[in-house]
C-alpha cells in the first residue's frame, strides 16, 4: 500500500510525449475513477505501449478508424475498446494529436474503494487480484465505452483523471514483451512493470487461434 500519494493531476505535457517515454512513467502514478457509487483509486503497476502506425501491434497500425479515432486527438484522454466480444481495456492517449499512440493499462493496486471495486470483481480471491489484468482493472473501475474519449487531464469533477502519484524509482522498473501481441509487434519489449509487486499479471505469449474445419 503507497501511503498519501500525490492528488495532483498530472498536466497534459506528460503525456505529450513519445509512448515509450511515457509508459514506465506512469507506473506508481494514480488513477481515480469517480463512479455514482463513489470514487475508486488504483495504483498503477504494469502498463504496455502502442506507437500506432509505427507499431503492427497497435489498433492505429492500418490508419484512422471509427474505432481508434480517440487515439488520434489530443494527448491525456482515453480510449477505451471492447475485445473479445466480452471485455473492456483502457488506455490513456500520449505524444501530439494525429500521432495516435497510446498507453495500455494493464494492472494495478487499488488503494481506494476496493470495496466498490469488489462489487464489480466478485470472483477476484483477494484484493491484489481486482485489477491484476486489463480487463480486470477496467472492470473493477467500472470503465466502458461511455468513458472512450473522456479527458483525464480536465479540471472539475470529471469521470476519470490520473494523478502525479509517487513515481517508480528506475531500477524498480522492468520491461519484456507484450502479452499476447502477434507477429512483428509480438517482439518488442513495450510492457513495462513495477518488480515483484503482487498485482502485476502473469506474461502470456501469443497463442495462435486454431482454424476450424
Amino acid at each position: 500500500m503507497i501511503a498519501s500519494p500525490d492528488r495532483t493531476p498530472l498536466p497534459r505535457d506528460f503525456f505529450d510525449r513519445p509512448v515509450l517515454e511515457v509508459a514506465p512513467d506512469l507506473l506508481g502514478r494514480v488513477l481515480v475513477r469517480n463512479t455514482p457509487d463513489g470514487p475508486i483509486a488504483l495504483r498503477l503497476t504494469e502498463v504496455e505501449a502502442y506507437d500506432g502506425q509505427n507499431d503492427p501491434g497497435s489498433h492505429a497500425y492500418r490508419g484512422r478508424t471509427p474505432r481508434n479515432d480517440v487515439m488520434f486527438g489530443p494527448p491525456g484522454h482515453v480510449y477505451v475498446y471492447f475485445t473479445y466480444g466480452m471485455w473492456f481495456c483502457m488506455n490513456l492517449v500520449c505524444g501530439p494529436e494525429g500521432r495516435a499512440s497510446a498507453v495500455l493499462l494493464r494492472a494495478g493496486e487499488i488503494i481506494e474503494g476496493a470495496e466498490l471495486a469488489r462489487t464489480r470483481r466478485h470472483t477476484a480471491r483477494n484484493d491484489k487480484e481486482l485489477a491484476k489484468g486489463p480487463a480486470r482493472l477496467a472492470t473493477a473501475l467500472d470503465v466502458d465505452r461511455a468513458l472512450n474519449g473522456t479527458d483525464a487531464c480536465a479540471a472539475g469533477d470529471t469521470p476519470l483523471r490520473v494523478l502525479t502519484g509517487t513515481p517508480v524509482p528506475s531500477d524498480r522498473v522492468r520491461n519484456g514483451p507484450r502479452t499476447g501481441v502477434a507477429g512483428e509487434g509480438g517482439v518488442h519489449p513495450w510492457r513495462y512493470w513495477v518488480s515483484d509487486d503482487p498485482t502485476v499479471s502473469p506474461y502470456r505469449a501469443h497463442v495462435p487461434r486454431r482454424r476450424r474445419g
